[in-house]
């Protein structure tokens, strides 16, 4: 069985990272599981929690054009990739519900697999890169795209409260032969294989890793297939990928629609 590492919140508000079971039981750990494998005696019951997003990063670093689907210009890899942030206050989990930005008429889904940073990684040669991958989570980028033609960058397009769903879990081994699917609403919009990139994620990381310091529990989005489409209130987008599992959200309008 992969194992499954999982954020989680009770009923009273506690917060505890662990160890999910098959029975939907969550084993404890005193700690992020990338700091700490010791498990606590606490065993919380499937009724007992609800999920969050698995990891709260110090930063969220996104990149444009690395899949082949959607651009050649890194299809030859003489290229650097473009990087772009997005806040902490992004992260939501699964099953959350994602506000509707009222200055936007156009925000878009892109389903994307994460990395999630173990170690601490400054200046790191992609040979070397592997030891500083913890795991693998999903990730959708939202992104206001009139805003970000309008802008001509992708700060506020991109930087909205609940614009960056993680999870369900993490999960430390991936097989990059598998498949990530986006769907809105049960219609199929995003359909491609893990290795459709130009760059893996041990490039990608050692890349962001020459420009900034990546900390414990930091998250990369590793870009997106084509199939990205207009979104509207009350859209429920689901990203899947095989043998990791599916991150679930809806958009709700604001107060100001």
């Amino acid at each position: 069985m992969v194992e499954r590492y999982v954020r989680v919140q009770t009923a009273d508000g506690k917060i505890y990272y662990g160890l999910l079971q098959l029975n939907r039981e969550v084993h404890v750990f005193e700690g992020p599981p990338w700091r700490t494998q010791s498990l606590t005696h606490l065993v919380l019951a499937p009724s007992d929690y609800r999920f969050l997003a698995p990891c709260i990063p110090s930063k969220i670093v996104g990149i444009d054009h690395n899949h082949r689907i959607t651009t050649h210009r890194l299809a030859d890899r003489d290229n650097e990739p473009i990087l772009f942030l997005k806040p902490p206050t992004a992260v939501v989990g699964t099953k959350s519900s994602v506000p509707y930005p009222h200055i936007s008429q156009y925000v878009d889904a892109e389903g994307e697999l994460a990395i999630v940073v173990g170690k601490r990684c400054k200046d790191c040669p992609p040979d070397a890169a592997e030891q500083f991958i913890w795991g693998y989570t999903i990730a959708n980028d939202l992104t206001a795209r009139d805003l970000e033609t309008k802008d001509q960058q992708s700060t506020r397009a991109k930087g909205f409260d609940g614009f960056c769903p993680l999870g369900p879990w993490i999960v430390p081994n991936l097989s990059f032969n598998t498949c990530l699917k986006t769907f809105v609403n049960e219609e199929l919009r995003q359909s491609s294989c893990l290795d459709q990139t130009a760059l893996a994620p041990h490039e990608i990381l050692s890349f962001v890793s020459h420009v900034m310091a990546l900390l414990p529990g930091d998250v990369i989005l590793t870009g997106t297939s084509s199939g990205v489409g207009p979104l509207h209130i009350g859209d429920r987008i689901r990203v899947e990928i095989e043998s990791v599992g599916s991150l679930e959200n809806q958009l709700i309008a604001t107060a100001n629609h």
